[in-house]
Order: C-alpha cells, then sequence, then structure tokens
C-alpha cells in the first residue's frame, strides 16, 4: 500500500541526513527504515557501486538503506573514465541519464603513441556500425548524479554517518547490521544482508578479506587546462622508456593527466628533484608538443595528486550476511581504464542473481551465499579479461625488462598492422572472452619474437635464439 506523504527532509546535501524524518511514510518498508533503521539491504558506501546497487535493487522492491561518510562531492583524480562496456551495463540499470548535465565527453577509442609514433585505435562498432562511445567525466559530478538517482528511488534512503564496524550475531557469527557515528552519536542499521562497496581503502576488508592490495606504484595527477590533443575524442597512452602516461580530456575545458611513477623510480627521487622533477625532467619532453604548454602551465600550478595503483584478487563472498562489491572486492592496475565497467557490470549480475523471483526472501542466507558463488564464477569471463589485460600491459609497459621491452616492439606493431578489432574489444568491456585474451596476446607474443629474430645479425643466431625463448618464458609469466 502507498501512502501520500510530503518528501522526506533533507540536508543540506540534498539527501536525508541521520536524524532525519518524514511526518508521514510512503509505505511500511520506508518507516521501518527511518524509525528501525532496518532494511532488505545495508550498503556501507555511496559511490559508483554502491549506488548502482542502491538503484538497481531499490527498482525491484527490496527496502534499502545506503550509508555514506560524507555526501559532499568527492575530488578524485580516478574513476572518470567510463569505456563502452560501462556505459552499455549503466543504461542496462537505467542509469544513463547519470552521464548527461555533467560535461561529459564523448570518447571514441585511444590514440597509442610510442616513441612518439602514434596509432588511432577506435572502439568497436555495434550492430548499425556505429562507433561505440565511451565517457570521460569529473568523478565527483558523476558520483552526484548517480546519488541523486538513488535519492530519488522511493525504496532507497540515505544517510550520512560513519560506518565503524559490521554487528554480528553472537551465536552464529552472522553480519546483522552496520554500527555507525552519526553526529557524534552512536547509531545502527540492521538488514538480512550488509554491502561492503566503500572503496580502494576499505575500513572492513582486513577483518572478512583472506588477501590484501598490494601496490607497486602511483598515478600522479594534473589537471590540463584547454590542452590541445592529437586526436580529440581519444584517450592517449604515451609509451617509450619510462613508465606509461595516460591522458584524456574530463570536460570541456579540462584534461587529466595521470602519470605512473613506481615505488623507488630513479628518476623521482629527491636527488632528481622528486616527482616534479620526474615530470619535468622525463615526461614534459616526452609529450606531444601541443599539450607541452598546458603541462607546464598545470607543472609551474602545482598541486599534484596522487592515488595507489592498486592490485586485489577477487575472493567468493563467504560471510553469511556480509559481501564485498566494487574496489573493496577487486582492483586492477587503471591503466586500462576498467574499474568502473567492472562495477557497473557485477551490479547488473548481482541485480539478476538476487532478484525477489532468484531470492525471495534475503534472510535466507544459504541461499544467499550460494548466489554470491554464482556471482564470483559468473563475473569471471569479463572480470578475468580486465583484470589480466590491466596487470599484464601495465608489466609490459611499465618495466625495463629487456625482454619485456621485446614484447613492447610487438605489440605496438601489431597494433601498426590494424590488428586491433579484438584488443580494443577486449579493453572496451565488449568482448568478454579469455580465449580471445589469450590468442591476441600469444599473437603479440610470437611477432615480438619473430621481429627480434630478423633483427639480429645470423651470426648471433644461437644467442638470439636462446633470447627468444626467455622472451616466450617472460611473456608466459606476465600473463599467468
Amino acid at each position: 500500500m502507498v501512502v501520500e506523504a510530503p518528501p522526506c527532509p533533507q540536508s543540506g546535501n540534498g539527501f536525508a541526513n541521520g536524524s532525519a524524518k518524514p511526518k508521514a511514510y510512503r509505505d511500511e518498508a520506508e518507516r521501518r527504515r527511518y524509525e528501525h533503521h532496518e532494511a532488505d539491504v545495508v550498503i556501507i558506501g555511496a559511490g559508483i557501486a554502491g549506488c548502482a546497487l542502491a538503484v538497481a535493487l531499490g527498482n525491484q522492491g527490496r527496502s534499502v538503506i545506503l550509508l555514506e561518510r560524507s555526501l559532499k562531492e568527492p575530488d578524485r583524480i580516478v574513476g572518470e573514465l567510463l569505456q563502452p562496456g560501462g556505459v552499455r551495463a549503466l543504461e542496462q540499470l537505467g542509469l544513463r541519464d547519470c552521464l548527461e548535465g555533467i560535461d561529459a565527453v564523448r570518447t571514441y577509442g585511444y590514440d597509442v603513441i610510442y616513441f612518439g609514433n602514434g596509432v588511432k585505435i577506435p572502439f568497436p562498432s555495434d550492430a548499425n556500425d556505429k562507433i561505440l562511445e565511451g565517457r570521460c567525466f569529473h568523478h565527483g559530478r558523476f558520483i552526484m548524479r548517480l546519488r541523486e538517482a538513488a535519492a530519488a528511488n522511493p525504496n532507497v534512503t540515505i544517510v550520512e554517518t560513519k560506518a565503524v564496524s559490521t554487528i554480528k550475531s553472537t551465536h552464529t557469527g552472522d553480519v546483522l547490521g552496520v554500527q555507525c557515528q552519526t553526529d557524534g552519536k552512536q547509531d545502527f542499521y540492521f538488514g538480512p544482508l550488509t554491502v561492503v562497496a566503500d572503496g580502494y581503502a576499505s575500513t572492513f576488508r582486513k577483518e572478512y578479506l583472506p588477501i590484501q592490495p598490494v601496490a607497486k606504484s602511483k598515478f600522479w595527477g594534473l589537471e590540463l587546462i584547454d590542452a590541445k590533443l592529437p586526436i580529440p575524442g581519444h584517450g592517449h597512452v604515451v609509451l617509450g622508456d619510462f613508465p606509461p602516461i595516460l591522458i584524456y580530456q574530463i570536460g570541456e575545458h579540462e584534461t587529466r593527466i595521470l602519470i605512473d611513477i613506481p615505488d623507488n623510480l630513479p628518476s623521482a627521487s629527491v636527488a632528481n628533484g622528486g616527482v616534479k622533477g620526474h615530470m619535468r625532467n622525463v615526461v614534459l619532453p616526452s609529450l606531444p608538443e601541443c599539450i607541452r604548454p598546458s603541462f607546464e602551465a598545470a607543472l609551474e600550478k602545482g598541486g599534484f595528486r596522487s592515488m595507489p595503483n592498486s592490485f586485489l584478487r577477487p575472493v567468493t563472498n563467504r560471510i553469511p550476511g556480509l559481501m564485498f562489491l566494487g574496489d573493496s572486492l577487486n582492483m586492477r592496475h587503471p591503466l586500462t581504464g576498467g574499474g568502473m565497467t567492472v562495477a557497473f557490470n557485477d551490479v547488473v549480475l548481482l541485480r539478476n542473481l538476487l532478484s525477489p523471483e532468484a531470492v525471495p526472501d534475503l534472510s535466507d542466507t544459504k541461499l544467499v551465499l550460494k548466489q554470491l558463488s554464482k556471482f564470483h564464477w559468473q563475473r569471471k569471463s569479463l572480470i578475468s579479461v580486465i583484470n589480466i589485460l590491466a596487470q599484464s600491459s601495465y608489466s609490459i609497459f611499465a618495466a625495463g625488462d629487456p625482454n619485456l621491452k621485446v614484447l613492447q616492439r610487438g605489440c605496438f606493431r601489431y597494433f601498426q598492422l590494424g590488428l586491433i578489432d579484438g584488443p580494443i574489444g577486449l579493453l572496451s568491456g565488449i568482448i568478454r572472452s579469455p580465449l580471445v585474451l589469450l590468442r591476441h596476446f600469444y599473437s603479440v607474443a610470437f611477432l615480438a619474437i619473430w621481429l627480434h629474430l630478423t633483427s639480429k645479425p645470423i651470426y648471433l643466431l644461437p644467442l638470439t635464439l636462446f633470447e627468444c625463448i626467455i622472451v616466450f618464458l617472460t611473456a608466459c609469466r606476465v600473463i599467468l
């Protein structure tokens, strides 16, 4: 039964706060959310994954409480590039409108620049031969649009509060909900399913997951103003005798540049001027000339910010009453921009697996755990492709190892030969077959070996053959 009621009181951020309460309720579920802090699902984190899941479950009639530490617009240097596979998933969730009104830039592919030589790689085309589009945007603006969509859902209540710990049954150990701090006071939220979606620096991961993220480098970001890009409407990857550089336009006037700096990189040492010295001495001369003026201006302005480039292998959710989602569950190097594509596709899959038809009652923990086990295995077709592609691409293009440099040359030559449909289909989240990934990876490896073999004089053939074997073994180590 739906009861007419005025809109819920709102905080200054436009969302319900911990103490807000409507004068009348739309239905019993809303009354229980406000008065008893009880819902079908409690989600920690109103970010990419949390908001999308709240809307997806709310649209199915589930009662959802969405907890977020701060409802102010976030300001981050990652989560700004959405691949076509992510745009498609967003559309399936009914959230494509969130890409509108935020000055998002349409992207149609990549320009890969290797030692000054560029190759244009367009995204795949749809059935009508139209190139699929990605989007680049300011992360915070996109998050606010997702939060607006969640707040507009009558089955979702957003609460600005700090999640402190989970609430567990003293008898079974099942997770029953979340303990929070709201305006300095203790608060409790209950539901048969608690979803942890609190991002890369998850508060709850250490307590429940057996593995933790590994980060061996950071992305240092600058915002370029009115930068002239070699190919507008494309992301740019700059490669050479230095770690990768990623450039993409995020607004009408703003362009993001992300500079990978591994731990203990000599050119970024204190003796060489630190991070700024690396940017000035290594990055600046390596950029296309048209970008250099805006990069120099940003370099002088300063305001460098960094994010760790983490890898976290996904594990099956086995805790009754609890599941992890998004970066709290699984991360890969952001070089290929696959994080949000993974998150939105995960939500599409979860929406189906946890639907009221599949799981009539979320308090049936055995059935929920069975569905979460299915989630772990069914997501592998897409997620393993994106994860492996991200980690292997970074391993190849960031290292100074001579064997990896052979693979670098082979990869770029592969692109130059026009063999791009498979690789870009995988990168964009459209092709989901691990077998296609393996086929293209080893095709690159054998091309690299052939180029190396034919580049050496005949009298060095025995040594060259030995080097080729080492290159092949290196390729196997990278992909496996």
